[in-house]
């Protein structure tokens, strides 16, 4: 039986003005944090139904009082730098504390379901990695059955770049990869409008 998978989730805390600044800028900070905790609440729900440990990162402080049960969930600070560097240092952690496979996801995808988190698990037990390719050219979910930091260097985080770039390293190491269905991040109103959600 293969060893229970370690789910990283990176969160920003749902601050008025932090959280969603490019929605922001065309529906404004509240609305835009409204959309962001409703991302939040679906992140919370489909990790919650899939079978893994997880550890849940915080960009600016860990919230031991908010919505994500501290039973269900184990709570930790990103590390400093770049996203690279503190998506690495956090597989770098899970890593030293689990025989498992670990994948980490974001909380921007609206269209992401626990069935596909579960198909990139799956997708570990013959694959040295899974991918989730985003519409943008970046990733909703990247997991790895060894630590590899080589995936999180010289890469144009924030660019239709990061996909194709992370894929020629590991095209490049000779690793085997597998990849989920392509899904879009809520960045922009018409994101958020494309999959008809309400909010109050």
């Amino acid at each position: 039986m293969p060893n229970r998978p370690t789910l990283l989730i990176f969160i920003k805390n749902p601050e008025l003005g932090k959280a969603k600044t490019r929605l922001a800028q065309s529906v404004g900070p509240e609305r835009a944090l409204k959309i962001y905790q409703a991302l939040l609440g679906h992140t919370r729900q489909l990790t919650q139904a899939v079978d893994a440990q997880r550890m849940l990162f915080y960009s600016a402080f860990v919230d031991q009082q908010d919505q994500w049960p501290n039973s269900d969930f184990a709570k930790y600070l990103q590390a400093s730098g770049g996203l690279g560097e503190r998506m690495s240092a956090a597989f770098a952690q899970a890593f030293a504390e689990t025989d498992g496979p670990v994948l980490i996801i974001g909380s921007d995808c609206a269209q992401l379901t626990p069935a596909i988190v579960q198909q990139g698990i799956n997708a570990l037990e013959t694959h040295d990695f899974v991918i989730g390719p985003a519409e943008d050219g970046g990733y909703y979910l990247l997991g790895m059955k060894a630590f590899h930091p080589e995936v999180f260097q010289d890469i144009a985080w924030s660019t239709e770049e990061v996909l194709p770039q992370t894929l020629e390293i590991i095209k490049t190491n000779d690793w085997s990869h597998s990849l989920l269905p392509v899904l879009s991040d809520i960045d922009y109103e018409e994101d958020w409008e494309k999959h008809g959600w309400e909010i109050d």
